[in-house]
């Protein structure tokens, strides 16, 4: 990331740290992964990878004088479902709610105003949102922000049909974006297509009507999707898309008032 538009915090002296934590609208984004199987073809840390790089070149992008500071990857996330395939890293949800308070609690004694947690694992959506909602309890001055990078407005209609509705897990967007980001990490001849299997109508393993699922019981690689038609030009589509609805959601954020913080008179009401 550009360490003179946009400094890492823990590139900065602490009294830096501290007059950064003063400027109004103070905002510390922490890119988010897991290192969990990604098929046959995708490295382990694909999910890190696509959040890091993602939001360095949305950083790079923002003008300089915008308050935001980031903090290193944090690539250990919660990846129960995908462990059976060779090596695949979790940790228990009550120890990943206690590291997001343990960031959290000195940015808000230091008076930073902001933190966005920037996160490419699906499987950690629900629970980057408790530790937000935890986090913003028990420091209201906080405001904190669970955005999860595929979370883009029309991303998903630039995926074609079928893979826009079978495409789980290192399917033809992931290894797509991974083959325009760098092309050195996917071993496409390796690739296994097996899309999930169909759900009765009315129920999905994704979206409306989800259900708790783990990669062993729908796939036997690790893939669950289509990955054999991935393409750069896709990738490149979806990098393009990333990058600029990112830009737009944290120039609004940094240039906003948001979210509204709890005033003195109103923590007193009874």
């Amino acid at each position: 990331m550009n360490p003179e538009q946009h400094p890492g915090l823990h590139q900065l002296s602490w009294p830096e740290v501290k007059r950064a934590a003063t400027c109004d609208s103070s905002t510390v984004v922490v890119p988010w992964g897991s290192l969990e199987q990604h098929g046959p073809h995708l490295p382990l840390g694909t999910d890190g990878f696509f959040a890091e790089k993602v939001l360095q070149q949305v950083l790079n992008l923002l003008p300089p004088q915008l308050p935001i500071w980031w903090l290193p990857l944090q690539s250990l996330g919660f990846a129960p479902e995908h462990q059976g395939f060779g090596v695949s890293f979790t940790q228990q949800a009550e120890t990943m709610l206690a590291q997001v308070e343990a960031i959290a609690k000195p940015l808000a004694q230091a008076g930073f105003q902001r933190l966005v947690l920037f996160n490419g694992h699906g499987g950690q959506i629900s629970l980057l949102d408790v530790a937000a909602r935890q986090v913003h309890g028990r420091h209201p001055q906080l405001g904190v922000h669970s955005w999860f990078l595929w979370d883009v407005e029309g991303l998903l209609e630039l995926i074609p049909e079928p893979e826009g509705r079978e495409d789980l897990h290192a399917g033809l967007a992931e290894t797509s974006l991974m083959l325009h980001m760098a092309p050195e990490l996917v071993q496409l001849e390796r690739a296994v297509p097996e899309p999930p299997p169909a759900p009765p109508p009315g129920l999905s393993l994704e979206g409306r009507c989800p259900s708790a699922w783990h990669t062993m019981d729908l796939s036997r690689s690790g893939t669950v999707g289509t990955p054999q038609r991935a393409n750069v030009a896709l990738g490149a589509t979806l990098y393009h898309k990333l990058v600029q609805g990112w830009l737009t959601s944290f120039t609004t954020l940094l240039q906003s008032p948001w979210p509204p913080r709890r005033s003195i008179e109103s923590s007193d009401r009874i």
